[in-house]
């Protein structure tokens, strides 16, 4: 081992160590979950490999082999295997609910009744309990510091904002979509606001890297972005700001899901419960994003929480409306 990686590993323990002390979780179970557990996640590569360290530490008795990718090459490969009946993950852990909601709707999660949802809010997971939310990641607006601060979705339609706005395209991003369905039934806003937001000069992009980039460059003054990327950006010292719209902003929480061919049933549900617990929740935080619990305090830069007003996506209407949410983007802004 090297002696980075030495330093590094011993940095997680003191962590981990860290998020445990005063942490309360489930009682404990007849006996402690063992063996091997498969996960597919869509996390970045780093968060994943924490997100596995994390659980090993708090649950040393199960060996984690994980998969990560994007969720759609993620459910590519998973529908190959599903087709030759032999579906390898134990738990999911992806970016968006839609992807989720399908796959209940295919009977292809395991309701799990006991999960760990105390001190979680009701939108944070499926009422029957198939997925559950581990964490509030929001969209708002970024703006080069440069510019007027907006307050409102609105203030991306004014004349100061004419051909000055970059959003990430719901054809290529799931958070996007969520983002466009969430306001889309959101009354005072609305598909209307992304036909306004075209006419106003407003361009489409692949995904929240590249609003980020043209903001803090300077190439555009506002963009349409998820909490974290901008808060980490200005953190590094970047030229931009982020707003938390007064309207309210959309909220991917990215689900976990045990499947109904887990090989691993009770790894899989100490693994939920993990993500789910204070200890748990505060290694969320500890990555920098807004805990779900109420009780496990926010991240540097983050407002106080009743300063943020999140909507609750109608998932099961996103999925439903889909089709005519992307034909109408792409009829706004291209395809």
């Amino acid at each position: 081992m090297k002696a980075g990686d030495r330093v590094t590993r011993r940095r997680l323990t003191t962590l981990f160590a860290a998020l445990m002390l005063g942490a309360r979780f489930p009682p404990a179970r007849a006996q402690p979950p063992s063996g091997r557990l498969v996960l597919y996640t869509s996390q970045p590569p780093r968060d994943a490999q924490h997100t596995v360290d994390a659980f090993r530490h708090a649950v040393p008795g199960v060996e984690v082999s994980f998969i990560r990718d994007g969720t759609t090459q993620l459910m590519t490969r998973l529908e190959a295997e599903f087709a030759a009946g032999a579906p390898r993950p134990d738990v999911l852990l992806i970016a968006d609910a839609m992807t989720m909601q399908r796959l209940k709707q295919e009977k292809r999660l395991l309701p799990y009744p006991d999960a760990a949802v105390q001190g979680l809010p009701p939108s944070a997971y499926d009422p029957d309990r198939t997925y559950f939310g581990t964490k509030f990641i929001t969209t708002g607006i970024i703006y080069n510091t440069k510019a007027p601060r907006p307050t409102s979705w609105r203030d991306l339609l004014s004349a100061a904002a004419r051909g000055q706005v970059v959003l990430p395209s719901p054809l290529y991003s799931g958070a996007a979509l969520i983002f466009m369905g969430t306001l889309a039934n959101l009354p005072g806003l609305g598909l209307d606001w992304f036909d306004a937001l075209a006419r106003n000069g407003a361009v489409a992009v692949q995904g929240n890297g590249q609003v980020l980039t043209q903001v803090a460059g300077g190439e555009k003054l506002y963009g349409v972005v998820v909490d974290f990327m901008a808060l980490n950006a200005r953190r590094a010292g970047s030229p931009v700001g982020f707003v938390f719209p007064r309207d309210g902003v959309s909220v991917v929480t990215e689900p976990v899901a045990i499947l109904a061919t887990a090989h691993n049933r009770p790894a899989a549900k100490a693994f939920v419960d993990f993500l789910l617990s204070q200890a748990g929740q505060r290694f969320a935080a500890s990555q920098g994003y807004l805990p779900m619990r109420a009780d496990i305090a926010a991240p540097a830069g983050f407002p106080p929480r009743d300063q943020i007003h999140l909507l609750a996506p109608p998932i099961a209407t996103i999925l439903q409306q889909s089709t005519s949410y992307l034909r109408r983007f792409a009829d706004d802004f291209g395809g």
